[in-house]
């Protein structure tokens, strides 16, 4: 499949030498999807009719089709009519979502209970300093809090500063009555883990923290309280040994 992308030219070599870094099965179908969908839809097309070639008992069974003809979207309550007056109010939006068993539950009590944690390491003892992480941080901020979240932020942490910050995070007050939660983390990173601000290449005990606590922690058995509520993880960092220049 990947061979076939690159021939289409969807990917370059570099792309799919990042894709095949990941360990596991399931960790490189992640990445080649999210790589393939950031691509548009010309890319995932041809990534179907590969994958109807290589498998179509597969494609079958997942309902894929790339000769499918895309239907228009069924316009959301709140939508422009053609004169250009809202086709109801947002009172009238909100509670026909509220009835409808398509759609997430969410109360004006949940929405003013959500709550956001934001990590964001910029200055590293033995690492380059990730300058523009300020913007980075601001901007996310600004678009956490615009969303709704209460911003719980933490900078410049080492890797069991970062585990405590989690765990500490578990225990928000609003957590029992929020209906999702977002986690950001912004640091130097590798495979699996993002780097504490001590971290030293070589150590016997490296100052880092693997990405699959966050999975742990947030999870039924430590925090129960977020059991079949949406939990959006974003990590930013690197996972390999490629190196890319920053935006100022």
């Amino acid at each position: 499949l990947l061979d076939g992308l690159l021939k289409d030219r969807v990917f370059n070599y570099e792309e799919k030498d990042s894709v095949m870094e990941d360990h596991t099965k399931r960790a490189r179908a992640r990445s080649l999807l999210d790589m393939v969908i950031s691509k548009g839809n010309s890319a995932s097309e041809k990534m179907i009719g590969h994958l109807e070639r290589i498998d179509p008992i597969l494609c079958s069974d997942l309902g894929l089709s790339c000769n499918q003809s895309a239907q228009p979207a069924t316009p959301p309550p709140g939508a422009l009519s053609g004169s250009g007056t809202a086709a109801c109010t947002v009172e009238e939006f909100w509670k026909a979502k509220q009835s409808d068993s398509s759609v997430y539950s969410v109360t004006k009590a949940s929405y003013r209970s959500r709550v956001a944690l934001l990590i964001t390491n910029i200055e590293f003892s033995h690492e380059a300093r990730r300058n523009g992480a300020e913007k980075d941080e601001e901007k996310m901020e600004k678009l956490l809090k615009n969303l709704g979240y209460e911003v719980v932020r933490h900078r410049n942490c080492t890797g069991k500063e970062i585990y405590k910050a989690l765990t500490d995070f578990t225990d928000h007050p609003k957590l029992k009555e929020t209906d999702s939660v977002v986690v950001v983390i912004m640091s130097h990173g590798k495979l699996g883990a993002v780097l504490g601000v001590n971290w030293k290449d070589g150590d016997d005990d490296p100052d880092e923290f693997p990405i699959n606590n966050i999975f742990t922690l947030l999870g039924p058995e430590k925090c129960p309280k977020l059991v079949n509520k949406p939990k959006v993880i974003i990590i930013q960092a690197c996972r390999g040994g490629y190196h890319h220049a920053y935006a100022p």
